[in-house]
C-alpha cells in the first residue's frame, strides 16, 4: 500500500461536540451461526462468560459513551433483557452469598435511561440500520459499534477513536491492513497523508474487487460520524449487495468535513464468522489466570504431532 508519511492534518483550535451517544446496529440474523441463532440472537453468544454485546457496550463506556442506542429486530428481546435487572437471580445470587457473581451482573447493568431500542422493520442493509436511529441521535455526533468485530485491547478501540476525534473532528473510521484478496469482504478507504496511527481518507469504496481496492485498509465495525450522514441516508439509494450502504453515505460526506481513518492499536476478532469467533474465545480465555493452565493442558491434545 503505497501513502504519503506527510503530517496528518488536524482541524482548527474550534472544540468539536463530545461524541456521547453509541448506535448498536443488531437486527441482523445471525444466519452463519444458524441453527445456534435460530432463538437467540447472534449477539448473545458467549466470548467465554460475557456476550458478544457486552463487550461492546463496555467499550463505549470506557469511551466516556453515556447513551446506547440498540437498532433491533424481531426475536431481540433477549439483549434488552440482558441489560435489565434481573430481579429473583439477584436475590438468589445474594441470598448464597455469591457476592462476586452479582456485583458482575450489577456492574453490567447501564443506568436508567442510559439505553434506547429501535427497530429496523426491514433488513435493508447497514445504513438503513444507522437510518432508523435518527430521530434519536438527533444533530449530534455519534459513535456506532458493530458488535460482530470484537476489537480487544487497552484502551479499547473506541476509546483511541474518541481521542483521535477530539484533535481532529469530523468523521473517524477505524481500519485495520488485510490481505488484498479480502478487499472484496469490507469497506475500504483510499488513504491520504498518514502519520502511520491516522490517514486521511480521500475516498472509500463498498467491497472492491482486489483489482480496483485504493488501498488494503479495510473499515472494521467502529466509526465516529457526524449527523449528516443522515441526509445521504435518507434518500434510501441502493448501492452494493442491493443494500442501503453506510459507506455510501460517508463517502459524501468527504471533502465536505475532516475524514479521518486510525489504525486500531489492539486485536480485532471476526466474529461474524465461526473461526474468528472460536478464536476470540480461545485468545481471552488464556488471558484469564483463572482459565489459562486448565485451558492449555486441554489443548495439547489437539496440538498435531
Amino acid at each position: 500500500m503505497a501513502s504519503s508519511q506527510s503530517p496528518v492534518t488536524k482541524s482548527p483550535a474550534k472544540k468539536s461536540p463530545a461524541v456521547k451517544t453509541v448506535v448498536f446496529p443488531v437486527a441482523g440474523l445471525g444466519t452463519r451461526f444458524l441453527p445456534a441463532t435460530k432463538a437467540i440472537p447472534k449477539e448473545m453468544l458467549p466470548v467465554v462468560d460475557r456476550p458478544l454485546i457486552q463487550y461492546a457496550v463496555d467499550e463505549a463506556a470506557e469511551a466516556g459513551i453515556e447513551h446506547f442506542v440498540f437498532v433491533t429486530g424481531r426475536g431481540k428481546a433477549a439483549i434488552e433483557d440482558h441489560f435489565d435487572r434481573a430481579f429473583e437471580l439477584e436475590t438468589t445470587l445474594e441470598n448464597k452469598g455469591k457476592t462476586d457473581a452479582l456485583k458482575e451482573l450489577v456492574a453490567s447493568r447501564p443506568r436508567p435511561g442510559q439505553m434506547s431500542f429501535t427497530r429496523q422493520q426491514e433488513p435493508l442493509g447497514l445504513g438503513h440500520a444507522i437510518w432508523c436511529a435518527k430521530d434519536i441521535i438527533g444533530d449530534n455526533p455519534f459513535a456506532v459499534v458493530l458488535p460482530d468485530e470484537l476489537m480487544h485491547g487497552t484502551p479499547g478501540c473506541l476509546a483511541q477513536m474518541v481521542e483521535a476525534y477530539k484533535e481532529r473532528g469530523g468523521n473517524i473510521v477505524a481500519v485495520q491492513e488485510v490481505p488484498h484478496e479480502h478487499t472484496s469482504r469490507y469497506g475500504v478507504i483510499d488513504p491520504g497523508a498518514d502519520d502511520g496511527t491516522v490517514s486521511e481518507v480521500r475516498g472509500m469504496v463498498e467491497k472492491p474487487k482486489p483489482d480496483a481496492a485504493p488501498s488494503n485498509l479495510a473499515i472494521v465495525g467502529r466509526y465516529i460520524l457526524q449527523p449528516d450522514v443522515f441526509v445521504p441516508l435518507s434518500e434510501g439509494r441502493r448501492g452494493a449487495g442491493d443494500e442501503i450502504q453506510l459507506t455510501d453515505a460517508m463517502a459524501e460526506l468527504i471533502g465536505r468535513q475532516p475524514f479521518h481513518a486510525l489504525r486500531f492499536g489492539g486485536r480485532r476478532f471476526d466474529c461474524g464468522n465461526k473461526v474468528g469467533f472460536l478464536e476470540a474465545n480461545l485468545a481471552l480465555a488464556l488471558e484469564r489466570e483463572d482459565m489459562e493452565a486448565d485451558l492449555r493442558q486441554v489443548l495439547t491434545r489437539y496440538q498435531t504431532k
